[in-house]
């Protein structure tokens, strides 16, 4: 660890906002596996109750900076996709 300062608050900062980092993909994470289990299991009901808020984290993930938005609306189609299938 460096004697400076600044390094040493840096170092802080960093770890903080890696562990906010972490716990809102971990959140993100677990959502859209309970949408997956959903639509596995053949509920559609539950998938259909499941599918905006999951989106929805998938949206803040976007916002905070956690994943790019381009891979954002990658996952936010398969889910779409597989939704539409469960439906059919």
């Amino acid at each position: 660890m460096s004697n400076i300062k600044s390094a040493k608050k840096r170092v802080l900062v960093t770890a903080k906002k890696t562990a906010e980092n972490k716990a809102v993909k971990s959140a993100l994470r677990t959502q859209i596996k309970k949408f997956l289990a959903a639509v596995n299991a053949g509920d559609k009901a539950l998938a259909e109750q499941l599918y905006p808020a999951t989106v929805s984290a998938i949206d803040s993930a976007v916002t905070k900076g956690i994943l790019h938005k381009n891979n954002a609306n990658n996952k936010k189609a398969k889910l779409a996709k597989k939704l539409s299938s469960l439906a059919a």
